[in-house]
């Protein structure tokens, strides 16, 4: 079933590091959608310095052989494009002790900003976040699903506009 909100909220997003490569840097035909999408008023991404600094390693990484002025503009869009939320403080980090855990203590990060940054997606290919999507107190509160799904989603939220429908 389709995802709605009043067409007035914006939504709160995070993506992962393997999306935001998929959009940014290989452009991904199969998401021109949701590439269309993400730069929409509709959206408020998410990001935190610890989610960039992995992206900075990551698009330095030789196997995707990008120049260092092609990983600064990508970086530098990016880091635009998405609000860049401040690090917890106590109180908050406290709410995550009841919350369940990442396996991975590398995307726990990304989790975190999510929960913290009231997302209402975190939009991931990670099979680990993908499983806690069916976790509460996840699957009350944020929507945690891949770029793929959300996609299509959205596309059929277009088409039942485009045919007269409510979305």
């Amino acid at each position: 079933m389709p995802f709605s909100l009043p067409s007035s909220h914006r939504l709160r997003v995070v993506i992962d590091t393997n999306v935001v490569m998929a959009l940014w840097h290989f452009r991904d035909p199969a998401l021109a959608t949701l590439a269309d999408w993400v730069g929409t008023s509709a959206v408020e991404l998410l990001t935190r310095a610890d989610c960039l600094d992995e992206l900075a390693r990551v698009l330095a990484y030789v196997q995707f052989r990008i120049e260092p002025a092609q990983r600064a503009q990508i970086y530098a869009t990016y880091a635009q494009a998405a609000r860049c939320l401040p690090e917890p403080d106590d109180t908050r980090l406290a709410e995550l002790d009841a919350l369940p855990r990442c396996k991975d203590r590398d995307d726990q990060k990304f989790l975190t900003l999510a929960w913290l940054g009231e997302a209402d997606l975190l939009l991931t290919r990670d099979k680990l976040l993908l499983k806690l999507a069916r976790k509460s107190p996840f699957r009350e509160r944020l929507r945690i699903l891949t770029p793929e799904l959300w996609q299509r989603e959205l596309l059929a939220a277009e088409a039942l506009a485009l045919s007269g429908g409510e979305s």
